[in-house]
């Protein structure tokens, strides 16, 4: 997620951020076990969705798939940085073009590779057309009450509120109108990018 996003968030009062003195401890727990992993995993999206999704597991050394669904959707815990913890559920056309890209990142994550040479892999895959993006609408959930991030700016954990997400691709702010930051406006997130998303936080998440 971008630094504009979590200043939005921060805005409309909807991100309580823990801070540390040190580089805070990254939230994703790799001893937890196998169903609790899961369960992190599905608690994306509601259970009638989560349930019949293909299910990922994050193990050091990448992600495993441990269910075939039956619905197209993929679920998995997702980290756009070390620290983060955040479940997702992609729909079919997320898990068609954007899960391939972060299969790679923590397959190379688990090889030691730096985050740095992870963002030039994907950026090249996307330029060679090794991966795709959206092609059509679709839905991203991201309704766990477990999902965290780290804000690099201010060296802190944040708690994300349970929020959808549309794919954008290379959408910019413009695009939606450049709404303001408050807590009933959608945002995008990764703008200009393949990836782009709009995001909504549905009414009782809104701080209303």
């Amino acid at each position: 997620m971008s630094i504009l996003m979590l200043a939005a968030l921060v805005l409309a009062g909807n991100l309580v951020a823990f801070e540390q003195n040190e580089r805070p401890k990254a939230v994703y727990d790799f001893s937890i076990s196998r169903e609790e992993k899961i369960k992190l995993a599905e608690s994306a999206a509601p259970p009638e969705i989560s349930g019949a999704a293909t299910a990922y597991i994050l193990e050091r050394t990448g992600y495993v798939k441990v269910r075939e669904g039956t619905n197209g959707f993929s679920c998995f815990v997702d980290r756009q940085t070390p620290l983060n913890s955040e479940p997702t559920c992609f729909d079919a056309e997320g898990s068609a073009t954007t899960l391939p890209t972060r299969l790679l990142v923590e397959e190379m994550r688990g090889a030691g590779k730096t985050e740095l040479e992870i963002n030039a892999a994907i950026e090249a895959g996307y330029k060679s057309r090794k991966f795709q993006a959206p092609r059509k609408p679709g839905i991203v959930y991201m309704m766990s009450p477990s999902a965290y991030i780290y804000i690099a700016e201010k060296n802190v954990m944040a708690h994300v509120p349970p929020h959808l997400m549309f794919y954008a691709p290379y959408a910019t702010d413009k695009d939606i109108g450049s709404p303001p930051p408050t807590a009933n406006m959608p945002r995008l997130i990764r703008a200009g990018q393949p990836d782009a998303y709009i995001i909504v936080i549905p009414g009782d998440h809104a701080g209303h």
